[in-house]
């Protein structure tokens, strides 16, 4: 004799066509039902896509800026280790493919480190590469003033005023919420703010 739970349990999983008991006739699922299900799953994800991507983007702008700022900072401490001559520089356009940096403001296909003996901003072979960053997944990479290089002198500053980087995705540009603008200031003391920003 079986156990009520036993009985139970039979009878729950026969609805939904899964475990039948014996001598039953069992049942699944017919097309049409598969196809309602579908269009159901489908609706649901275009609903979910918009948030989806806005998600993604802002999780890759705020991966570029925080290691752009991370690069900044090890720029800053080699170049006092070192006594300066330590330039950090803009990838060219065409980069591992990328082609979002097509002028000297545009950083957008990656920047690399290394000791500038010359101090002339342009890498030699003979030059010691200290960091290379590949280029983002498409992403917008503005700099304020424009300009393909930094210069670290032996306190760490790059002189001049206010320095900024604004970030954004490739698609929507500036006008993503996920936009973000890193600060630097003349001082050296970096923020990193919300949208398109006049960095003070």
């Amino acid at each position: 004799m079986q156990h009520p739970h036993v009985r139970y349990l039979f009878r729950t999983l026969s609805r939904v066509g899964r475990v039948c008991p014996i001598g039953a006739s069992q049942r699944g699922f017919t097309a049409i039902e598969l196809m309602v299900v579908i269009a159901i799953v489908a609706v649901l994800a275009s609903l979910a896509a918009p948030s989806f991507t806005s998600t993604i983007e802002r999780w890759r702008v705020r991966q570029a800026a925080e290691e752009l700022q991370s690069s900044i900072y090890y720029a800053r401490s080699e170049a006092i280790k070192r006594g300066g001559n330590v330039t950090m520089r803009k990838h060219p356009q065409g980069t591992d493919g990328c082609q979002e940096a097509g002028t000297t403001q545009e950083w957008g296909c990656g920047w690399f480190i290394f000791v500038d003996s010359n101090n002339d901003g342009t890498r030699q072979t003979s030059e010691e590469l200290l960091q290379t960053i590949p280029p983002p997944n498409r992403l917008n990479i503005m700099r304020k003033p424009t300009g393909n290089f930094l210069r670290f002198d032996r306190y760490g500053m790059t002189g001049g005023n206010m320095l900024s980087f604004t970030l954004s995705p490739a698609g929507p540009g500036v006008t993503s919420p996920a936009t973000r603008t890193l600060c630097m200031s003349s001082g050296g003391r970096i923020r990193i703010r919300e949208g398109e920003v006049i960095c003070d």
